[in-house]
């Protein structure tokens, strides 16, 4: 009787990678290479995350902790699902423990295995759209209780931001000029690489004041932009970024402490201190509004119930009160390029081209130089026509 081979990896079932963990699902993303298994600690899996290991090309994804909880109808497990990623949940937190960074896992169906011994190192549950279809029906019903907490939430940050929302105290002195301007507002958050595409006739038009929210800032320079203003904690933003000569705000905690400030200063660079207890991407429109902008067009940011509930409840409370503060000003980026339009009618272009060609015409008739070049062009075209003559 031959003896049994052992089967490698690549012919075993499921999908075989190397694994990626952090308990940070935005810092796993920035290692994370096609093919690799992501292992996430991250309940309620929000689209803006879902949608960044989409693009990492995530081989799988495997959560310790539920990716629904039925808080509410979250956005990101349907995305990896459709991706036709495997996503495997509620694993438990003794994952992180039990496998180590680089090594790899073979995920079949909802169980993990190791590569190299094929030891079962976890147990989860698999998803596909049936099951999901299950826990976002049963979510949306849960939806009341949030909205309860979310308003006594909002209280407690309205008591805690007051003077800052209401009369804008604690807001920074800064030496870009947004009075009377648009500002555009970028966060690295949903559809915002559509949406800048979609907005460049109106950032040529317009020229409005660039502020970009951490990672935003690398979402202008990806299209041409250079940031003016660049608003965060500096951790998801790039070095080529702030090194590009936009001014520097960086957020920081109530009682002082602002660790962006730290990295700025490895770099060389300085930054400006905005201490406020809401979102970077609330405290930019705070700024905008504060230092006189005309109008302001959001760009990734939060804006349905849902994405809010994405956020959690203390940032949910935070971008709705401030979407209240500047809401007279503030237009979402989708709604600007449905409703924007050059300002340059086709029709006027038309005539532009033709006032144009008439122009060189009459030139050409009324100088010397365009005289002789026309009696050049004349006698090249009656050899021309006498050539196709002759040959019929």
């Amino acid at each position: 009787m031959p003896a049994l081979r052992r089967r490698k990896p690549d012919d075993l079932p499921g999908v075989s990678g190397v694994v990626r963990l952090d308990h940070r699902t935005k810092n796993l993303t920035k290692r994370l290479k096609p093919g690799d298994i992501a292992v996430i600690d991250h309940l309620d899996l929000d689209r803006v995350s879902a949608e960044a290991l989409v693009a990492c090309q995530a081989g799988a994804v495997v959560n310790v902790r539920p990716s629904v909880s039925g808080r509410y109808p979250n956005l990101g497990p349907d995305i990896i699902v459709r991706a036709g990623i495997p996503l495997v949940d509620d694993v438990g937190p003794d994952l992180f423990s039990a496998v180590k960074e680089g090594e790899r896992l073979r995920v079949d169906g909802a169980t993990l295995y190791r590569d190299s011994t094929g030891e079962a190192v976890g147990v989860g549950i698999r998803h596909d759209d049936e099951s999901l279809g299950k826990l976002m029906s049963a979510a949306r019903e849960g939806l009341s209780a949030q909205l309860e907490a979310f308003a006594a939430n909002t209280m407690e940050f309205l008591k805690r931001e007051r003077e800052l929302l209401l009369d804008g105290v604690g807001v920074p002195e800064i030496r870009t000029d947004l009075d009377g301007r648009h500002v555009l507002i970028v966060v690295r958050g949903y559809d915002y690489k559509e949406d800048l595409v979609t907005l460049r006739p109106y950032i040529r038009e317009y020229n409005p004041v660039l502020i970009g929210v951490d990672g935003g800032a690398d979402a202008l320079l990806e299209v041409g932009q250079k940031p003016d203003i660049i608003v965060g904690d500096m951790d998801s933003v790039s070095d080529g970024a702030l090194a590009s000569g936009a001014e520097l705000i960086v957020h920081a905690y109530r009682d002082g402490r602002a660790p962006g400030l730290g990295r700025l200063e490895r770099m060389g660079l300085s930054g400006v201190p905005f201490a406020a207890t809401g979102t970077s991407e609330d405290i930019a429109m705070l700024l905008a509004d504060d230092k006189g902008a005309s109008l302001i067009v959001a760009v990734g940011t939060h804006a349905t119930l849902v994405e809010f509930l994405d956020k959690g409840r203390s940032g949910m409370a935070s971008t709705f009160l401030t979407r209240l503060r500047v809401g007279s000003k503030l237009v979402d980026a989708k709604g600007v390029s449905r409703l924007y339009h050059s300002s340059v009618p086709t029709w006027m272009l038309a005539v532009l081209v033709v006032a144009g060609i008439t122009a060189v015409v009459a030139a050409m008739y009324s100088t010397p130089t365009g005289q002789a070049y026309l009696d050049i062009v004349g006698s090249w075209w009656d050899r021309f026509y006498f050539w196709v003559k002759g040959l019929f």
